[in-house]
């Protein structure tokens, strides 16, 4: 079919072995059933987020984002396969005390407390309860005479039940921790899916919740998809799987090590650094640091690096600490892997991106986020441009003229990138034999090369005494 066809010639700089802009999309498990993608902008508040999201991952990663710069997001929520699990904790409760329990699916994790404080037994006992370890607790309420009791928006529902001569005791207190769901690779196919026929622009995808090599290579063939087939030129951002509980930092470098040789794409990103956050509800959580990444990229140009230290420091306020506890060895190992890593810097409150690393071949000349996006601002912005051209027509009798002209439209946004420091220079060039393939096969070939802009990213310094009496 006819249609606008953008090849990448990569290696160019000889490394070797050495408008959709800002906006992204958001792929996560969530209870919300929808048909459409549900938009979210930096001017909603949190209970819009929650009624829309519900208490899923899905908006907790949204509020992590839109906290951090993202003015909006195009969420998929998708249903998960992979269901949370519930743990219970032994009661502190006083003896002849009625029993409460919990079932269902949790949509997300929650440490969840239940305190009496009326004693009785059903319908005249009260309690309050918590989702968030104690940090805040509900109005005081009744225990039902159905013994059943919904927690709202969880996906849970408390079981109070009496035994002869039982009765709840002020003070006694039940717990219980849940895991929250995650997307399987199914769930991952069917969202990315859903992108195919997203007709907004965006210029990233951000898969919420840990995922393995696998998942990563996955991902990777249906990114080249989605620009190849459906013209979608996005970069992913993707989360990398956790430090299992006894493996220790060498064998999960190791781990990650062996993960990267599967994928060699500079569409994709992985995050590696976990972080103990401040969220936009008042709550810490341990959570991979995607969500404040995303934001990032929605309130920075896309020639600029996230890691820019006079523009993106990350508040200690916000970010309590990186997990786990960790040296600069260990960071500057994972970035070197292509892995994106936080740090700090002494001399500099705060924490920063170490690099906006990407997962590209060695010998790549995309090898940061901000090459991609610049990239991928070049080939949204023409094919729409050179889309303007399709059956348009040329004179034969001075065809370069003609042509030549088409490709100075073609070029005009990107004229505009240099004229807005994103670019430092570009060039289009209509080769010589262009008209007889136009007549030929209908088919006109451009070449487009542009200079990036430089990116400072060590900064070394000579220090010495002058003797001002030297000759």
């Amino acid at each position: 079919m006819n249609d606008v066809i953008h090849t990448v010639t990569d290696g160019l700089m000889g490394f070797g072995n050495i408008s959709g802009t800002g906006v992204h999309i958001k792929i996560g498990a969530s209870p919300v059933q929808s048909d459409e993608p549900i938009i979210i902008t930096s001017a909603r508040k949190l209970q819009y987020m929650t009624k829309n999201l519900g208490l899923s991952p899905l908006r907790d990663a949204v509020m992590d984002s839109v906290e951090n710069g993202a003015s909006r997001i195009i969420c998929i929520p998708v249903n998960p396969s992979a269901q949370g699990e519930i743990k219970t904790l032994d009661p502190a409760v006083t003896d002849n005390s009625g029993a409460v329990s919990i079932d269902g699916r949790p949509n997300n994790k929650f440490d969840i407390i239940v305190k009496i404080t009326g004693k009785g037994i059903l319908n005249t006992a009260s309690f309050k309860y918590s989702i968030n370890g104690g940090y805040t607790y509900s109005e005081e309420l009744t225990v039902p005479l159905s013994g059943k009791f919904e927690l709202p928006d969880t996906g849970l529902e408390i079981a109070f039940t009496l035994g002869d001569a039982q009765t709840y005791e002020v003070n006694d207190m039940y717990s219980w921790q849940t895991t929250a769901p995650c997307l399987t690779n199914e769930d991952v196919i069917k969202g990315i899916n859903l992108v195919r026929a997203i007709k907004q622009e965006a210029e990233l995808v951000h898969i919420v919740g840990a995922c393995g090599a696998d998942t990563w290579a996955m991902v990777s063939a249906m990114q080249a998809e989605l620009q190849v087939q459906y013209h979608k030129p996005l970069m992913f951002v993707l989360e990398a799987f956790e430090k299992g509980a006894d493996e220790s930092i060498d064998e999960y470098i190791a781990a990650l090590k062996e993960a990267r040789k599967l994928v060699k794409n500079y569409q994709i990103q992985v995050v590696a650094a976990r972080i103990l956050y401040a969220g936009m509800d008042g709550l810490g959580r341990d959570t991979n640091a995607a969500g404040v990444v995303c934001g990032l990229y929605g309130r920075t140009a896309v020639n600029r690096s996230i890691g820019e230290t006079a523009a993106a420091s990350l508040s200690e306020d916000k970010i309590l600490k990186l997990l786990p506890d960790v040296d600069d060895d260990y960071i500057d190992a994972i970035d070197e892997m292509g892995y994106l890593t936080l740090r700090q810097y002494d001399g500099l409150k705060g924490f920063y991106i170490n690099n906006a690393r990407v997962l590209g071949p060695d010998d790549t000349d995309y090898g940061y986020a901000e090459d991609v996006r610049v990239l991928n601002k070049i080939i949204r912005e023409t094919r729409k441009e050179a889309l303007l051209q399709l059956q348009s027509d040329i004179d034969m009798e001075k065809p370069m003229a003609d042509l030549k002209v088409k490709a100075q439209f073609i070029k005009a946004p990107l004229d505009r990138m240099v004229t807005n420091r994103e670019i430092s220079s570009v060039e289009i060039n209509v080769p010589e034999d262009a008209a007889e393939t136009v007549l030929m096969e209908g088919k006109l070939r451009l070449e487009i090369r542009y200079v990036q802009r430089g990116i400072i990213r060590n900064i070394e310094i000579d220090v010495g005494k002058r003797n001002p009496y030297a000759s």
